[in-house]
């Protein structure tokens, strides 16, 4: 067991060499956004029902379902969810868009390694240029798989977000009992 996992980290050390400086930089992106895909799940699960009952006891306390006054009250609870709902997704939807970016940069990186060795050593090495194409590949192929994996969890969560922001919109009914409306 012990040797396994010596052998599953020497994998992990020579693929981040492989593929150079800017895969370390992907991977702390990929962290960063699975960070905040299981943070906005958490909050869905655990954080927005209570906060929905909280905003149907704030209405229902109020005898004045009809005024303007009242559905203001009530579009600012909506919009209070709504907005807890939906933070955190303009920065995940950052961090998907940046890892493509990055391995393009370190398709740069790893071409202009290969460019080096070819002016040092001539173009006959080409064991010496393989080094410099997979800094070139391994970002690329990196940044992608990462920006994909977080882009179908990023249109998952804005889904949710607006179904669940709507749910609340419905569960926060205007009675229907008419009041007289506040001047």
């Amino acid at each position: 067991m012990k040797y396994q996992l010596i052998g599953i980290l020497e994998n992990i050390r020579d693929f981040l060499e492989a593929g150079g400086p800017v895969l370390l930089v992907i991977l702390v992106t990929a962290f960063l956004m699975w960070v905040l895909i299981v943070e906005r799940y958490w909050f869905i699960r655990l954080t927005y029902p209570r906060l929905v009952k909280q905003a149907i006891a704030h209405w229902d306390e109020r005898r004045d379902h009809h005024s303007w006054y009242a559905r203001r009250i009530r579009e600012e609870l909506i919009s209070r969810i709504s907005v807890q709902l939906h933070r955190g997704l303009i920065l995940l939807n950052t961090l998907v868009a940046l890892c493509p970016l990055m391995g393009l940069l370190g398709t740069v990186f790893g071409m202009v390694q290969v460019f080096d060795i070819m002016a040092v050593t001539g173009t006959g090495n080409a064991r010496l240029m393989a080094s410099g194409i997979s800094m070139a590949t391994i970002p690329t192929m990196a940044g992608m798989v990462v920006a994909l994996s977080g882009l179908y969890f990023s249109a998952r969560l804005k889904f949710h977000a607006d179904y669940l922001a709507q749910l609340a919109a419905d569960r926060l009914q205007i009675s229907e009992t008419k009041t007289e409306p506040c001047p």
